[in-house]
C-alpha cells in the first residue's frame, strides 16, 4: 500500500520517518526550506538517547505523483482543506482519509469534502521541528488512536502502523477519545501561549486556572454527550510527569509569528460554549487576549 504523509512537521515527520524506516511506500509532502533540507540530507529525528535519519521521498504537494491508498494529514487543522483540494486528484472511493491534526471537527471537515473512506483518529507524541530537516521527540510518548466501523480499513491501517513500530490503539468510541486527547491540548496550548511559557511552568505556578479551563472544556463535551469530566485530573496528572519544558505547537507559532490554530482550538470552545449555554469565562478572557494578537 502507498501512503502519503501530508505535513511533516513535530507529528507527520516522525510518522513519515518511523514508516519509511519500517520499509512502507510512504511520500512525505512539505514545503520551503524544511523540504529542501529533506530532499538533501533526509529527516533527522533526535530523541531523548539517540539521533537517526529516515531517507524519505518527500515534495510539494503540488508535485504529487500517482495513486496512494492511505493519506495522513499532519498539517494544521486550517490546512486541511486547501491540502485536501491539492492530494484528492490522487485518491478515489478506496482511499483511507485520516488527520492527525489538532481539532475534533477534522473527520467531519474530511466527510464534507470527500468521498473516500474517513477515519477519526487522533494522536499522543511530544515533538517539534528542531530546525529544518530536524525533528526533535521528546519522551517515550507516541500513540495513534483511531477507528471506525469498517473492520478491513481498521486491519488495513493497523497493519501499516505496525510495520513503522508505531503504537496504536483501536477505539470503539473515537469521537471520546479525540476530545480526551483535545482537552489537554487546548487547555495547555491556550495557557502556555497566554503566559508564554512551558507547561511545566503552567502546572507549577498557574494549576488552578489550568483545572478551570479543563473543567470548561468538559463541560461543553458534556453538553455534546460526552463525558470526559476524569480527563479533568489526567491532565494535570500528565502536565505534572511531562519535561518541564515542554512547549505546545500553538505557543510555537505564536513565538514565531507564525499562524496560529487559535480558531480550532481556542476559539472552538469559546463558540460551542455560547452555542450550548456553557460557561466558558476564562477561556473567553485568555482567547480574546491571543485572538488580538494571533496572525
Amino acid at each position: 500500500m502507498r501512503v502519503a504523509v501530508v505535513g511533516l512537521g513535530g507529528v507527520g515527520g516522525y510518522i513519515c520517518a518511523m514508516l519509511n524506516k519500517g520499509g512502507v511506500d510512504t511520500v512525505g509532502f512539505a514545503r520551503g526550506t524544511h523540504l529542501k533540507k529533506i530532499q538533501k540530507d533526509g529527516i533527522k529525528i533526535i530523541e531523548d538517547t539517540h539521533e537517526w535519519v529516515a531517507d524519505v521521498e518527500a515534495m510539494e504537494l503540488d508535485k504529487a505523483e500517482g495513486y496512494f491508498d492511505i493519506v495522513l494529514f499532519c498539517t494544521k487543522s486550517y490546512d486541511i482543506e486547501d491540502t485536501y483540494g491539492k492530494i484528492a486528484p490522487h485518491t478515489d472511493k478506496d482511499t483511507i482519509l485520516m488527520s492527525f491534526s489538532n481539532g475534533v471537527e477534522n473527520g467531519t471537515l474530511l466527510r464534507k469534502l470527500s468521498n473516500s473512506i474517513v477515519l477519526d483518529g487522533c494522536v499522543y507524541i511530544l515533538s517539534h521541528i528542531k530546525e529544518a530537516g530536524i525533528i526533535r521527540k521528546k519522551g517515550k510518548v507516541f500513540a495513534a488512536v483511531f477507528g471506525g466501523d469498517d473492520k478491513k480499513v481498521i486491519n488495513s491501517l493497523e497493519r501499516i502502523f505496525e510495520k513503522g513500530s508505531l503504537r496504536i490503539k483501536i477505539s470503539d468510541d473515537i469521537k471520546k477519545q479525540i476530545w480526551k486527547k483535545y482537552i489537554f491540548i487546548c487547555a495547555f496550548a491556550t495557557l502556555t501561549s497566554y503566559y508564554d511559557n512551558s507547561i511545566g511552568y503552567i502546572y507549577k505556578y498557574h494549576k488552578d486556572e489550568a483545572k478551570q479551563l479543563l473543567c470548561e472544556i468538559a463541560s461543553v463535551a458534556k453538553a455534546k454527550k460526552i463525558d470526559i469530566d476524569q480527563e479533568i485530573e489526567k491532565s494535570l496528572d500528565t502536565a505534572s510527569k511531562i519535561p518541564y519544558d515542554s512547549s505546545t505547537s500553538m505557543w510555537l507559532d505564536f513565538k514565531n509569528n507564525r499562524k496560529t490554530e487559535i480558531e480550532t482550538i481556542s476559539g472552538y470552545i469559546v463558540k460551542e460554549g455560547s452555542a450550548c449555554g456553557v460557561d466558558v469565562n476564562l477561556m473567553n478572557k485568555m482567547y480574546t487576549k491571543l485572538r488580538s494578537a494571533s496572525c
